[in-house]
Parts: structure tokens; C-alpha cells; sequence
């Protein structure tokens, strides 16, 4: 499904750099003026196809992989994703569910358009109305229903009926049934086969689901907490930078951002992608899990004792190919393949991205949050025991009788399709002394 092709240090000499530039900002400018947006993908759990209106159909999709319009999101059996929007907003799929991002486009204005379609399964959607000028819009059988208000809900779709259960904020469900007016701790039940006639329950019945939805809500919440919006224009990615990283006044650079377990000879470009979209070129996608707005916004700096760190910025431009700045001696630098259009993974690619979780992970230098689930502990604490022994164990879950048990400290049930988990406890940390070599 992929192509792949090798990944060489002797290809990314420091001559390149300008070239490089270069190249960012015109693929920059074209992405910025063509009206397009470009949201974030922004969890990925077991197996999601994703065909990106690219030509190619379904391939494999992964984390922090850039979405644009006419983009179709599907997930399998044993599977789950997210979406981010610009404003923290969120589109959740759970197992054997497909949405269609019918509309990610700017207004003259520049308020965001938004249209999501589903197609079939079940998603949540928190939709956050940061900008009361922007405009989203779910769509589920001949149902529409578009958000002025923040709104939290969760649509279900089958063959012969659909159910929409609203947890908080007013919904106006439009439809050949007429307009069904709801609020929050009601739900409505469409008949698909019967003109979409509808009726209405003064109550919201539990979905086995309901518990992963609430545990990622819970995530965000917490860590993007303290950030205004002059910090943040956009609030992807904001609490993913909290939890798997913190900022450093460095002298000489000022405020930088540094991921947890980076060690010496890390970079941030040593894992990852470069993904082709037709009229864009290359641009690189991180497979760390926080690596998202460091990639696109700002540029990354090489500080001497400090390494590598980014430091926030350029909010008004994309760069598909990230910036740099100071880059050490013979380091790698980001520079897009010359030519063809296939998926090319660097370094680890995305073995480490979460699928259905590991029970424990090793932490060693050099890793930089690499394959860690969200929310399973103070990855603070857990660095410093890095620092001091040498490397860390994780336990994200405890044993499970489904076989998937949710990453996540923060104690929601998530089955995985047809059957219960157990419920996460919390991360478990040991620590120790090894002689093994770090990575990288």
C-alpha cells in the first residue's frame, strides 16, 4: 500500500537548506491562497484506511496525517480515529465507520467551512464554536444539522435507521420529516425506510463508547488548559505539545518548546513521512504524538547544551516542509523527494503509532514520546527517571478480557467492537539501569 524508498543522511547536506526554504514557502503560499484547509488526524487506533481524493483509493492512514476536502476517513472492525479542526473541534470514529470531510474550505471573510458527512457507523462530535462566523455542518442520511453553538453529540448510523443523542448544547436536526429541535440529555430516532420520520426520547441511552469519547474529551480539556488565543491562534495539537513536551527560556533563543526523552542526537525529523497531494507537492508528516503544529507553524532551532527545540510562530503560513534553524554539523535536514508521488517513510515510520495498544512501554533516551498513548501518567516524572536510570517501563492498561484496553490514565472503559474492557487504572511507572544503547 505503501512505496517505499531509502532513507539516506547523505541526501540532506546543510547545501540544501536554501533550496529547501524555497520550496516551503511556495508550497506554502499555493496551499494558503487556494482557499483549502487542511485539518488534523489527530488519533489513530488499529486499522483506518483513508482514501485522500488523491487518486490512489484507500491506503493505510496515520497519525498527524494532513486531511483537505473530499478526504473519506474509514475504520475497521477492531479499530478508532480522530479528527481535530483548526479550533479544537472533534470528530470521533469508532469500529466499521466511514465519514466523507465533504467541506474544508475559508469563506472571503475568513471564517472556516466545515461539512462532514457520515456515510455509515457511529462518530461523536464536540464542536467547540470558537469563531461564532464559522460554520459546520454534519450531515447523516437525508439529515442535516449545522452547529452555531458549541454542541457535543454522538450520531449512529445502519441500514434502516438513525440515532443522534445530544450530551450537551441545542441541536437543530433538519430532514424530509421536518425540523426536530433537541437538547441536551434528549435523543432522536429516525426511520430511514419511512421518510425519516422521527421520534423523540426524553433521555440518552449509554453507548459502550461513550466512556473512550469522555476519556479523550477529558485529555484535551486538561491539557490545553492556560493557553489563550495569542499563545494558540489554533488549537490542535495544543494539548498534545502539554503532555508530551514543556517550554525553556533558552539564552540567546528565548521561549522553546522540547519534547520529553529527546537525548543527545535526537532530531525531529528522524521518524516520520512524506506525503504527496496533488497541487501541494511533499509535505512531511511527523509520526511523533504530539507532532503535529511544531511541523507546520513556527520554525525548529538548535540550541548548543540544549538541543533541538521549537519555537512558536508564522501562524498566517503552512509549511509543508518544515523550517530550521542553526541545524548542527551534519545533521539531516527535511527535504521533500525530488520527484513521484508515493508515500516515503523515514526512519521507524509509524510502527510505533498506537494501534491496539501495548500494555507496557519501554522508555529510553532518544525516544521522544514515540509510540506513548496519551494520558497514561506525568511524563515529567517519567523523564526524570530517564535521566537518572537510564530508561522506564510504562504499563498504559491492565490486561483486558476484549484483547484492547484504552491508552489512557483516566479510568474509562473502552471495548473494543461487541465486547467490555476493563477499565484503565492508570499508568504504572518502573525504573532502572540499563546498559543497552538509546535510540538512535
Amino acid at each position: 500500500m505503501f512505496s517505499r524508498e531509502k532513507f539516506s543522511r547523505k541526501n540532506f547536506g546543510l547545501a540544501v537548506l536554501a533550496v529547501v526554504a524555497g520550496l516551503s514557502l511556495g508550497a506554502s503560499t499555493a496551499w494558503a491562497e487556494s482557499h483549502a484547509r487542511i485539518v488534523r488526524l489527530s488519533s489513530v487506533e488499529g486499522d483506518v484506511q483513508v482514501d485522500r481524493n488523491a487518486g490512489n483509493g484507500y491506503e493505510k492512514a496515520f497519525l498527524n496525517l494532513p486531511l483537505t476536502q473530499g478526504t473519506v476517513l474509514a475504520t475497521g472492525a477492531d479499530s478508532r480515529a480522530e479528527v481535530e479542526f483548526e479550533d479544537g473541534s472533534t470528530v470521533r470514529l469508532t469500529p466499521k465507520s466511514t465519514v466523507e470531510f465533504s467541506e474544508l474550505a475559508l469563506g472571503d471573510s475568513g471564517n472556516r467551512i466545515s461539512a462532514v458527512t457520515l456515510k455509515a457507523g457511529q462518530v461523536y462530535v464536540n464542536y467547540r464554536a470558537k469563531q461564532k462566523a464559522d460554520d459546520f455542518t454534519l450531515l447523516f442520511a437525508q439529515e442535516k444539522v449545522k452547529l452555531e453553538d458549541a454542541a457535543h453529540f454522538r450520531v449512529d448510523l445502519e441500514d434502516a435507521t438513525a440515532e443522534i443523542a445530544v450530551f450537551k448544547g441545542d441541536l437543530n436536526v433538519n430532514g424530509p420529516a421536518g425540523v426536530t429541535e433537541l437538547s441536551k440529555n434528549k435523543s432522536a430516532t429516525f426511520n430511514l425506510s419511512d421518510g425519516d420520520k422521527f421520534t423523540i426520547a426524553k433521555n440518552v441511552e449509554e453507548d459502550p463508547y461513550d466512556a473512550w469519547d469522555k476519556q479523550q474529551e477529558k485529555y484535551h480539556d486538561q491539557y490545553a488548559k492556560g493557553n489563550s488565543s495569542s499563545d494558540y491562534p489554533y488549537g490542535y495539537g495544543v494539548s498534545d505539545l502539554n503532555y508530551y513536551g514543556s517550554y525553556s527560556n533558552v539564552a540567546g533563543y528565548g521561549n522553546l518548546w522540547q519534547p520529553y526523552f529527546t537525548g543527545a542526537g535526537w532530531s525531529p525529523f528522524m521518524d516520520g513521512a512524506w506525503v504527496y497531494y496533488p497541487g501541494f507537492g511533499y509535505t512531511f508528516v511527523s509520526a511523533y504524538p504530539w507532532g503535529w503544529m511544531p511541523y507546520y507553524y513556527g520554525n525548529w532551532i538548535y540550541a548548543p547544551g540544549y538541543g533541538w527545540g521549537w519555537q512558536p510562530g508564522g501562524w498566517n503560513g503552512w509549511n509543508t516542509v518544515p523550517r530550521v534553524t542553526n541545524p548542527p554539523n551534519r545533521t539531516a535536514a527535511p527535504q521533500p523527494p525530488a520527484r513521484g508521488t508515493g508515500t516515503v517513510l523515514i526512519g521507524r515510520g509509524f510502527s510505533g503509532t498506537p494501534g491496539i495498544p501495548a500494555r507496557h512501554v519501554l522508555v529510553e533516551p532518544g525516544s521522544a514520546g514515540y509510540g506513548i498513548p496519551r494520558g497514561v501518567g506525568d511524563l515529567n516524572k517519567v523523564s526524570h527517571q530517564v535521566q537518572q536510570n537510564g530508561f522506564a517501563t510504562i504499563r498504559t492498561a491492565p490486561p483486558s478480557r476484549s484483547g484492547w484496553s484504552s491508552p489512557g490514565g483516566f479510568g474509562g472503559s473502552s471495548p473494543s467492537a461487541g465486547s467490555s474492557s476493563h477499565a484503565s487504572s492508570g499508568a504504572h511507572v518502573s525504573s532502572g539501569h540499563t546498559t543497552s544503547a538509546p535510540h538512535r
